[in-house]
């Protein structure tokens, strides 16, 4: 047995047993409670020095598993938010989104604001893949959307761009405020499973689960999967945007990088 697949197998293997222990010990607990439990704080902060190791052994272009028609779950659960509520919100999704657009701009050449029948004109990908959320849970599903890749081809981000921040609409604050926030790098921006979904297993994206569009990042755990996507910012660096860690998990304790 080779050396690098050797090591491989033993990174995956003690990534899992510490998930598996994070997971056991708060699957009834929320994000909230996560973040506020020093144990699994220990546990999550310890796996990002492996997970970075691995996905640097393997490759950032590796695929994450896809699956078939017959392995698509019962029920997809929501995530995180299940509806943001928000005045602006309830306008767009009560005429169907035609009046929601995706704006997109920071570092780039050409910002726009795409309407979600834009969005869905570009070239788009389907996939089936298993979401592995932090509370302890997973479900198959299909995913259709439009390809990151291709929205970034059109506004063309500027060569000191180094992330892509992604603004949602679900306030994390009882008084409506606090829009949730999240961010990924260029390379699992231009990853071939890298889609801003607009539809779950053939139909439109429920509200429940994100509508009018979510992005899934294959190969990261749930949390980074933003949901009601309002925006999309290319920046140099997070110093600025709330607590200077790239989401708002991240800003309460998460690592940053939720690599499976």
């Amino acid at each position: 047995m080779n050396e690098p697949f050797k090591l491989r197998r033993r990174l995956k293997r003690r990534t899992f047993l510490q998930r598996a222990a994070a997971a056991s010990a708060l699957a009834l607990a929320g994000c909230d409670a996560i973040s506020r439990n020093e144990s699994a704080q220990r546990i999550l902060n310890s796996v990002e020095p492996l997970n970075e190791a691995l996905a640097k052994l393997v490759g950032r272009k590796a695929l994450a598993q896809e699956f078939s028609e017959k392995d698509i779950s019962p029920t997809f659960r929501s995530n995180g938010s299940d509806d943001p509520g928000t005045p602006q919100y309830n306008a767009w999704a009560g005429n169907g989104f035609a009046d929601y657009r995706l704006t997109v701009g920071g570092l780039c050449e050409v910002p726009r604001a795409f309407s979600l029948a834009e969005v869905r004109a570009l070239p788009s990908r389907t996939q089936i893949t298993r979401h592995d959320c932090v509370e302890g849970w997973s479900a198959i599903a299909k995913w259709k959307g439009v390809r990151l890749s291709a929205i970034l081809d059109v506004v063309k981000p500027a060569p000191e761009a180094r992330y892509v921040m992604l603004y949602c609409a679900d306030p994390m604050a009882a008084d409506g405020t606090d829009l949730y926030y999240e961010s990924i790098d260029f390379d699992d921006a231009r990853h071939e499973q890298t889609i801003l979904a607009y539809d779950l297993n053939d139909a439109p994206l429920p509200v429940a689960n994100g509508a009018p569009l979510r992005l899934r990042v294959e190969r990261q755990l749930g949390y980074k999967h933003a949901k009601f996507l309002t925006g999309l910012e290319f920046v140099a660096t997070f110093a600025n945007i709330a607590g200077g860690k790239g989401g708002y998990w991240e800003d309460q304790g998460y690592q940053w990088y939720a690599g499976i």
